[in-house]
């Protein structure tokens, strides 16, 4: 793997965290919808760098899960309750930002702030292991 994916790479888990973080604060400030959105990002950041750990790319969302399933979860490499979680995260998203009378509540928005940080640490830990980071 060449220092340009990488970095990369690097890139996308440090855009993850920094919407894990802004994910929190719109918790905190009782911002539901936003909160979930920011969450489902965090995860979709990850999934681009899982992707582009195995040189591959998607062009949508739904792409981005449709390849993490089939590279990630299908060869064993990630447990199919994380496809299950990205899914999840991507229909509260699209809830949360789409419909007018949305049902994004405390609960949910915590619920997904919880999975969000289960999969950027799962994320986080495969890569760990996966990646030669001094290449």
């Amino acid at each position: 793997m060449d220092r340009k994916t990488i970095d990369l790479i690097q890139g996308y888990l440090i855009r993850a965290k920094e919407k894990l973080k802004s994910a929190k604060d719109l918790f905190k400030a009782e911002d539901w919808s936003d909160c979930v959105s920011r969450a489902y990002y965090c995860a979709f950041h990850c999934v681009q760098a899982l992707l582009l750990s195995e040189g591959l790319q998607a062009s949508s969302h739904q792409g981005a899960l449709n390849l993490f399933g089939m590279y990630f979860v299908k060869s064993g490499k990630f447990d199919k309750r994380f496809a299950r979680i990205l899914k999840n995260l991507k229909d509260d998203r699209e809830n949360g930002d789409y419909e007018v009378f949305s049902v994004i509540d405390q609960e949910t928005a915590e619920e997904t702030l919880k999975e969000a940080e289960e999969f950027s640490k799962a994320v986080q830990q495969y890569l760990e292991k996966s990646i030669p980071w001094g290449a």
